[in-house]
This record gives structure tokens, C-alpha cells and sequence, in this order.
């Protein structure tokens, strides 16, 4: 079938790999998007991803549901956005340091009770095949689309657009860029901002679910691969713009799918080297991102990072 689609073969890959594995990445920087435009950075989020994809795996073979186990994920991660919330509302409490704290708990958490559940199997989430239309096995696997992945980009929409023209958008933004302002409008800033926070989480712990309950599938200690994390510096690229983070996710995930496609075309030898490229793109993005005049544009100023 390869030789059908010629030189398409690998470009196809790619592109269908782009949109599975970016699903993790999309959830995520929305999620760390809604919570730093309040102010708050959240590191933790790679635990709230791991927690999340144990979580929706361990319900959704329990009760026979994967949106049940969707549902798990999201209540888990707000259970997680709320705890970091409230910590970070402490006095002389350092953001960054509850985070990675949180992180390293949330994977703990997750390894413990996840144990059972590596070997049972769970029911999938369902997908829609946009590629029906081609007899071609790799056109239907590129073009099969999970419906996650439809609801982050419908999502980023919506973000975009409520950050400009809600109510709620603009007292996210006020809390983020200027808290005297926003206790001067009569806004209670941390309350802004636990809420803020839960809500990253519920969309990070969304994001675990579809690791597991979809790409790849399954329920292991070695899921996220660093994607929570991965997903904060796709923030700052993105400049806190919901529709840049789904651009910029889809740029991650063919990153991802790199490797895989290179290898189902027969190159057996160094293409598991390409396996890195997320995280050398990462590194890569920030280092480009990081000039004295461009660095951290349109940071929120709450954040302290362009201070």
C-alpha cells in the first residue's frame, strides 16, 4: 500500500500522527493558559495529566464507560487545581515550588493506584473516520479523528474569543495583569485565581484521559512522556493565545509523529532519534522565544516572569 502513495507516505504520517498525539498537548496549554492569564503559573500539571489518564482508565474499566472515565479525569484534575490553588493563596508560598511538589505527588499517587490496572483492558474513546471517503488503509488511519480532539479545537476557539468578549475573560485578565486593579473593580482576586487554576486542571486531567482511553491507549507508568511539562513551554510560545496553543500543539505532535512515520516507511536505521524531537523543539522554541525583545511578550505581568 505504501507504494500507492508514493512520496505522500510520510507527509500522511505525519499529519495523522499531528492530530492524535497533539490532543494531550492542547488540553494542557489551554488548561495553563486559563490559569496563568489569572496570574498563577502551574507546573504541576504533569502530575495532574498522569493522575488523569489513571483516573479515566481505572473508571472507565470499572464501569464499563469511557465518558465516565472522562468525567474522573475532569474531577480529578479539579481536585488538583483546587488543592494548588489554595496553596499558592497561602502567604509567602512560591507558585513554582508547589507545583513541581504537586507534580511529583500526582505521578506518586498515580503509580500507587494505577497498579492494578496495567494489565485489564478498558473500552476506547470513539472516533469519527473523516477519511471514509479513500480505500486507502493509511488515508482512513490519518484521517480517523478522535472526538477530544474536536472539542479542544472548538475550545480554543471559545477561549479566544472569551478572553475578549465576556465578562469572565476580562476579570480572568484584570487578576492576571493587574491585582490592585481588580480588587479596585470590587473582584476578589484569589478567589479569580483558585478558580482559574481548577479550571487548568480539569482541562490537563481531560487531557490524561485521552492518553489512555485513546492514544495510546492503554494504562502505564511511562504515559505522559513529559507532556504536561512540554505543555507549559507551548504556552509561552504561544503567547497565552488560545489559538496559537492549537497551532502550536499540532506543531508538537507531528514533532511526535516524526519517528513513527519515518519508521513505517522502512527506515530502520537512526529513526528513532526523531523520537526526541518534542523535546528538542522545545528547548529549541525557547531559546528562539527568549531574546531581550521578544521574551515572554504578552506575559501576563502578574506572572513576575517579565519583571
Amino acid at each position: 500500500m505504501s507504494q500507492d502513495l508514493g512520496l505522500w507516505t510520510v507527509p500522511l504520517a505525519v499529519i495523522g500522527g499531528a492530530i492524535r498525539v497533539s490532543t494531550p498537548f492542547l488540553f494542557v496549554s489551554l488548561g495553563e493558559t486559563i490559569t496563568e492569564r489569572a496570574g498563577r503559573i502551574n507546573l504541576g500539571l504533569e502530575g495532574t495529566l498522569v493522575f488523569g489518564a489513571m483516573a479515566a482508565y481505572a473508571t472507565a474499566v470499572v464501569t464499563g464507560s469511557p465518558w465516565a472515565g472522562v468525567a474522573a479525569a475532569g474531577l480529578a484534575g479539579a481536585g488538583f487545581g483546587l488543592l494548588h490553588g489554595v496553596i499558592c493563596s497561602l502567604p509567602r508560598v512560591n507558585d513554582v515550588a508547589v507545583g513541581i511538589a504537586l507534580m511529583l505527588f500526582g505521578v506518586g499517587v498515580a503509580f500507587f493506584f494505577g497498579k492494578p490496572f496495567i494489565q485489564p483492558s478498558a473500552p476506547p474513546l470513539p472516533a469519527i473516520p473523516f477519511g471514509f471517503w479513500s480505500d486507502l488503509p493509511q488515508v482512513q488511519a490519518a484521517l480517523r479523528v478522535n472526538v477530544l480532539f474536536l472539542a479542544g479545537a472548538a475550545l480554543s476557539v471559545a477561549l479566544w474569543w472569551a478572553f475578549r468578549h465576556t465578562k469572565a475573560g476580562l476579570v480572568i485578565r484584570v487578576a492576571g495583569d493587574s491585582a490592585e486593579a481588580a480588587r479596585a473593580m470590587g473582584y476578589d482576586v484569589t478567589r479569580v485565581r483558585v478558580l482559574a487554576t481548577m479550571a487548568g486542571g480539569v482541562l490537563a486531567g481531560i487531557g490524561g484521559a485521552y492518553l489512555s482511553l485513546y492514544y495510546p491507549g492503554s494504562w502505564n507508568e511511562g504515559i505522559s512522556s513529559g507532556q504536561g511539562l512540554m505543555a507549559v513551554a507551548l504556552v509561552i510560545f504561544a503567547r497565552w493565545n488560545p489559538l496559537a496553543c492549537f497551532g502550536a500543539a499540532l506543531l508538537f505532535g507531528g514533532a511526535g509523529a516524526l519517528g513513527p512515520a519515518l519508521q513505517s516507511v522502512g527506515v530502520s536505521s537512526g529513526y528513532y532519534l526523531f523520537y526526541a524531537a518534542p523535546y528538542v523543539l522545545t528547548l529549541g522554541l525557547l531559546v528562539a522565544t527568549s531574546s531581550p525583545d521578544r521574551a515572554l511578550a504578552g506575559a501576563p505581568s502578574e506572572l513576575g516572569l517579565s519583571r
